[in-house]
């Protein structure tokens, strides 16, 4: 007979299955059980890998995105499962404060950093950029757990932004955030968003690429062309 499933490594499961579609705990598990044997441990799910998940249990996840899968196995190796290092405290502003800025999301689960998958974060943090000043101005907790689509739920949370940066993205997510008009932006190197935010005050004080000129309202005879060497904001997340 089996050993129990610790209730960290069952915490993880069910955290890793919600990023998944159409998956539940226990189809998770049967994936589990095939790749690493039961009880999964953190030893077992620390040596385990993305084409691991994918030929488990005769290929029964071999169609889901990559993307999800990457999330769903960060998630099992208990990357954001505890919250031990809370956001920073918000800076002060009101509407209008900061007259040519931008609002910016970026998916975190860890402190101020930049470390979340956007089907798995746990929070969004929430700047608001300009030439001359970043702030951070909003957290907004993420429970998409009655959620019928779950993208566009956390798509939702941040329709007010006109940027979001994310860890990974899968494609039917980030169809989800660009029909709201939301430029994403991956950036698997992760770090800190405050720095990330930093360097975006830096491009828009500078040459920002036509794209961002007019998420800043920018006429088109105003906005600067592209130049490759600017490639902070790069569009690979679209």
């Amino acid at each position: 007979m089996a050993s129990p499933i610790s209730e960290d490594i069952a915490l993880r499961i069910g955290l890793a299955a919600r990023t998944l579609p159409e998956t539940d705990p226990a189809r998770l598990i049967k994936v589990l059980a095939s790749a690493v044997g039961l009880p999964p441990t953190v030893e077992k799910l620390g040596a385990l890998r993305v084409r691991d998940l994918k030929s488990a249990a005769d290929g029964e996840l071999a169609d889901i995105d990559l993307d999800a899968l990457k999330a769903a196995l960060a998630i099992l190796k208990g990357e954001g499962v505890a919250e031990s290092d809370p956001p920073p405290p918000l800076d002060p502003y009101s509407d209008g404060d900061l007259p040519g800025s931008i609002r910016v999301a970026c998916a975190s689960d860890t402190g101020e950093l930049l470390d979340g998958h956007f089907g798995a974060a746990r929070r969004f943090l929430v700047y608001q950029v300009s030439a001359s000043d970043v702030r951070l101005i909003d957290v907004r907790r993420i429970d998409d757990s009655g959620a019928e689509d779950r993208n566009a739920h956390r798509a939702g949370l941040i329709r007010d932004c006109q940027v979001l940066y994310v860890a990974s993205i899968g494609g039917p997510a980030a169809a989800k955030v660009i029909k709201l008009d939301i430029h994403p932006i991956k950036d698997a190197a992760g770090g800190s968003a405050r720095e990330r935010m930093v360097k975006l005050q830096q491009v828009l004080s500078q040459k920002a690429p036509p794209w961002l000129a007019k998420v800043m309202g920018q006429a088109p005879e105003e906005r600067i062309r592209f130049e490759p060497t600017a490639d902070l904001l790069a569009e690979d997340g679209a």
